[in-house]
């Protein structure tokens, strides 16, 4: 026993790859949802509208933040801020009568935040006399605050996380350790050509998944679909497009499945901690909140919530398209880089391959002048060999014949 202790110890520290991941992986976690795990809303963006809009602005206190103001504007102006996600919370005021205060629902933690905020609010106003009037409040988009309204989008963005991320990166991995990858070395195929075959099934079953997820969210819990199917198609088409380029990445990068299952993880787990489907992205600290812009699932929650929920407008959601397509670029162009020097050792193994069965396959004809050379080049070496070997070598031979005497 003690052995098999030590082996595996030594196995363990060659592994340095693995090793790593067991020492770095839980601190690397600890660390991050030190500073992720909150669910305290420390600011609220709030757009004023109304006559009085100059003078409610700068009263509204803390957690409250006026990022907008249109005395000028209305009902629809707040509503198109809340729609189009550049606030969280609006007001329109009056002459001197009854504030109306809209809260986008979409916004789970946000939205709650805000009604404490103003309950708050209310009760410090009774209780210190003032005459203020209590503000009418409404929630757009979600007036229930069901989380399943805000999960269900963001759940399916994680669907086609593991099947891009985590299916994809076990591909290529299974080709070199299953010996085929020799075979699409040798092929006049282009690395792109490789990848885009390789990535083509994955995104196929990603599309099926993704419809399954959507169907079951409307009909079991009720999630509406109020925005354009043609917006959350290219979104989500953008989306896969950046997951399965990482799980290619991965794969090349990977000696075997289980390094690639690490890696998919140590990848996977940012996204669904970091991209504001769990925690708010305002309450996540500043040292740490800089990872969730570099993930594409924090734009695909912005695409899926916005145009699900709010029927929020492409105009509007120009930013996380761009971002998903500088990613999904960047992504593929490592991915090819990658590839095509994973594929360079295997393909000079093919070819050295492929040559030495055309010379044991062909004769002295098909195998060139050069090849005409070696053969007789080794035919003198064994003849050379057979000439001076010694006499006992002659028992071995009727040995190997297997009846004892000679043949």
């Amino acid at each position: 026993m003690w052995a098999m202790i030590v082996k595996e110890f030594r196995q363990l520290r060659r592994d340095r790859r693995t090793l790593a991941m067991m020492i770095a992986l839980p601190v690397l976690l600890l660390i991050v949802l030190g500073y992720a795990a909150s669910f305290d809303v420390k600011s609220i963006p709030v757009a004023v509208a109304g006559p009085s809009a100059a003078a409610v602005a700068p009263a509204l206190p803390s957690p409250f933040h006026v990022v907008t103001t249109d005395p000028a504007a209305g009902s629809n102006w707040a509503q198109d801020q809340l729609r189009d996600g550049h606030a969280a919370v609006a007001v329109v005021t009056g002459n001197g009568g009854q504030p109306s205060v809209l809260i986008d629902g979409s916004q789970l933690f946000t939205a709650q935040a805000t009604l404490a905020a103003l309950a708050k609010l209310h009760a410090a106003h009774q209780v210190g006399g003032a005459g203020a009037p209590e503000p009418s409040v409404t929630i757009l988009y979600n007036p229930s605050l069901k989380t399943s309204y805000v999960m269900i989008p963001g759940l399916a963005g994680v669907v086609l996380v593991f099947i891009g991320t985590i299916i994809t990166s076990l591909g290529v991995v299974r080709e070199r350790q299953s010996g085929t990858l020799e075979q699409l070395a040798v092929m006049p195929l282009r690395p792109r050509d490789v990848i885009l075959g390789k990535i083509a099934p994955y995104f196929a079953v990603a599309a099926v998944d993704l419809a399954v997820v959507l169907g079951v969210g409307i009909a079991i819990f009720g999630v509406p679909f109020r925005g354009s199917a043609a917006v959350f198609a290219l979104g989500a088409l953008l989306f896969v497009f950046v997951t399965l380029g990482i799980g290619v990445l991965i794969s090349t990068v990977s000696q075997n499945q289980g390094q690639a299952i690490q890696l998919a993880v140590m990848t996977m787990l940012p996204q669904v901690l970091l991209s504001g489907l769990i925690f708010p992205l305002s309450s996540i600290a500043a040292g740490v909140r800089w990872i969730a812009y570099l993930l594409p699932l924090t734009y695909f929650n912005e695409i899926s919530r916005g145009v699900m929920l709010r029927a929020e407008p492409i105009g509007a959601l120009w930013e996380p398209f761009v971002f998903l397509t500088l990613l999904g670029l960047v992504v593929v162009t490592l991915a090819t880089l990658r590839f095509r020097r994973y594929l360079a050792p295997a393909q000079s193994g093919g070819m050295r391959r492929l040559q030495h069965v055309a010379a044991e396959s062909g004769g002295p004809e098909s195998a060139g002048p050069d090849s005409a050379g070696v053969e007789v080049t080794a035919a003198e070496d064994v003849t050379a060999e057979v000439a001076g070997a010694p006499d006992a070598a002659a028992p071995d031979a009727t040995a190997q014949h297997g009846y004892g005497r000679p043949i």
